[in-house]
């Protein structure tokens, strides 16, 4: 049977990574006391239930569990059992700047600051880590992002150096989106906006394609930033980074940005396994 040990730093993920095994089949329990989990997988395993495998969450929020974890993998893997153990972790800042935004208590904050309380948990995890099958950094994930790379991984899509490309347009009178690898200002170009029979439409309606696409100094432009991209993708790659997103942003993200973000995500689906295009704002102010 297929095991998998979900552990990691609070904040990076392993709730999306859980759920993504939920969806894909696997048995999830959180948090199982350790002198219970050869028990358990025993059962599962007679259970007859057609399960994929079981995941099992393990964190700082069950010290219990770090006491006999090494011997009770042993245990598991010397009966036939596959166990992998995915290592979740982020930047610090990243990791403080999603509690900030939660305003939830971190595991380990015993009346210190969350930076203290994530140095905390790192020493704990140390061992863990150190274990870990695959560690996974999502410091530059979204959930959507994050829920893709661990179906990819779990259904044997994900390779070494098999970097997955998200090109998404956006307003920049709504952010700069927080994920974004690579950040593209658009503004420059001749705005459709400012016709009227073009206002109501988006970059996905050929009118608008064409306005953009076929201006001179679109056409400058895409000679200069495709060949960019044609050598950056590679580059990324051969350094394993796993997820990369090219944002492309205009004023409202409706029109231009869509536009040139369906133009550059065509191209790179032509050199490229995975290319993703999508679209942050073009509904907002419609």
């Amino acid at each position: 049977m297929r095991i998998i040990i979900i552990t990691g730093m609070s904040g990076s993920g392993k709730s999306t990574a859980v759920r993504a095994l939920e969806d894909e089949g696997f048995y999830c329990i959180d948090n199982l006391p350790v002198r219970l989990f050869k028990s358990f997988v025993d059962l599962i395993d007679k259970s007859g239930e057609p399960f994929k495998g079981v995941a099992l969450v393990a964190d700082i929020r069950g010290m219990e569990f770090f006491k006999g974890h090494e011997n009770a993998f042993s245990k598991v893997a010397k009966e036939g059992h596959s166990l992998e153990i995915l290592f979740f972790d982020a930047l610090d800042d990243i990791l403080i700047r999603r509690y900030s935004e939660t305003r939830r208590k971190h595991p380990a904050d015993d009346h210190c600051s969350v930076s203290e309380a994530i140095r905390i948990e790192r020493e704990c995890l140390a061992g863990l880590r150190n274990m870990a099958t695959r560690v996974i950094d999502t410091s530059e994930f979204n959930v959507h992002q994050l829920k893709e790379f661990i179906l990819r991984l779990i259904r044997g899509e994900e390779k070494e150096n098999s970097l997955v490309v998200e090109v998404q347009s956006f307003g920049f009178r709504y952010g700069v989106p927080l994920e974004s690898s690579i950040v593209m200002d658009v503004r420059f170009l001749p705005n459709p906006f400012f016709i009227p029979e073009l206002k109501a439409a988006s970059g996905l309606d050929d009118a608008v394609r064409d306005y953009v696409i076929d201006n001179t100094v679109t056409a400058a432009f895409m000679d200069y930033f495709f060949p960019l991209l044609d050598m950056l993708l590679p580059a990324h790659s051969q350094e394993g980074k796993a997820y990369l997103t090219i944002s492309i942003g205009c004023t409202g993200g409706r029109h231009r940005s869509v536009a040139i973000a369906e133009a550059t995500g065509m191209h790179l689906q032509q050199i490229w396994p995975s290319v993703r295009i999508t679209h942050r704002d073009i509904e907002k102010g419609h």
